[in-house]
């Protein structure tokens, strides 16, 4: 049951920074953000790999679609450095895992 919390945990998290940072992205450029927010929101939903990755930029299978893929870079890229002006818990705590992740990606 604990193990079910998680993921669902981390899924919720992982959903609401990439909304976040597709919102922020969105408000200086053209296109729809909620198509991109939901296109996200039901591959995450239906991640097989939740409970052992931290974030889709970390895992080995990529399921998004080249052109949106290519998308939700842009996104991150420009929202990324964003989201600690805007959302400054959000961007903390998502550094904290990714460096976690890649010192254990390390240490294997």
């Amino acid at each position: 049951m604990k193990r079910n919390k998680n993921v669902n945990k981390k899924r919720e998290d992982e959903m609401r920074l990439v909304t976040e940072m597709i919102r922020l992205y969105y408000k200086k450029h053209e296109g729809d953000a909620q198509e991109l927010i939901d296109y996200a929101a039901m591959r995450i939903s239906k991640c097989p790999f939740m409970e052992t990755k931290t974030f889709c930029s970390a895992c080995k299978v990529h399921c998004y679609e080249k052109a949106k893929r290519e998308q939700i870079r842009a996104v991150m890229r420009r929202s990324g450095p964003r989201m600690l002006f805007r959302h400054p818990i959000l961007a903390i705590r998502h550094l904290i895992v990714e460096r976690k992740q890649k010192k254990e990606l390390k240490t294997v």
